[in-house]
């Protein structure tokens, strides 16, 4: 049986997580301005390598590679630079919080996996998967090594706010829940805040997807995109 976007499912909803623990998101304020303007391409790409993931507070949960996708790798692997924003980023979350990392780098022919079994669907609008591009200039967030998938853990609970990863639906937006106050939103907000407080940018259409180097980083914070396509002996 061919592996399925968005299966399996390795979250619980937020809501009732919290709920059953009697854990409070920490006050948090509005999401800010979301936007993504063009990506400039990688002119003067940064030699760094890739790195494991290895944190305490960061749980690995390798969705493609359980759901069975022929290209997925084990574990997960970022820029060494991202990597270490990223535990600064579990170090600072308060008692009982921590991270769970759905999918970080990825190779350029997963990348073609998912984009076609995504765009089986004629509805589907475009952007939910990067389209696949081995232009070095304009590498796909997750080849370059600087964008991350990741929530929120609460007692060791990948949390779900409002939407499950790869959720191909309205739902996914950052902003979707912005206006129904709850646990879920709240959730959205302060997984935004502790990621921003690091340096990264959440891509508006994906409430997990992170980046930092990346093209859509330069875009939205104005520098110059640090990262091209990278691979394992990088």
């Amino acid at each position: 049986m061919s592996p399925r976007i968005g299966e399996p499912c390795q979250t619980r909803p937020a809501a009732e997580v919290l709920a059953e623990n009697g854990i409070e998101v920490p006050p948090v304020g509005p999401l800010p301005d979301l936007s993504d303007p063009p990506h400039p391409p990688v002119l003067n790409p940064v030699v760094e390598s890739l790195v494991r993931v290895e944190h305490p507070r960061i749980q690995l949960l390798e969705c493609y590679r359980r759901a069975g996708w022929q290209s997925a790798v084990p574990d997960c692997w970022l820029r060494r630079s991202v990597a270490e924003r990223l535990g600064r980023v579990a170090d600072d979350l308060p008692e009982r919080w921590g991270l769970a990392i759905f999918d970080g780098w990825r190779p350029f022919d997963l990348q073609v996996e998912l984009y076609r079994a995504a765009y089986t669907d004629p509805d589907l609008p475009p952007g939910f998967f990067a389209e696949p591009d081995d232009d070095l200039l304009r590498p796909p967030p997750h080849l370059s090594g600087g964008a991350v998938d990741l929530t929120l853990t609460a007692d060791g609970i990948p949390l779900g706010p409002g939407s499950d990863f790869d959720d191909l639906t309205p739902l996914a937006h950052v902003a979707a829940l912005e206006h129904q106050p709850g646990p879920n939103r709240d959730v959205r907000r302060f997984l935004n805040q502790v990621m921003a407080s690091k340096g990264f940018v959440v891509f508006d259409g994906e409430w997990w997807h992170f980046e930092y180097g990346t093209r859509r980083w330069a875009a939205i914070t104005g520098g110059m995109p640090q990262f091209g396509p990278a691979g394992p002996a990088d």
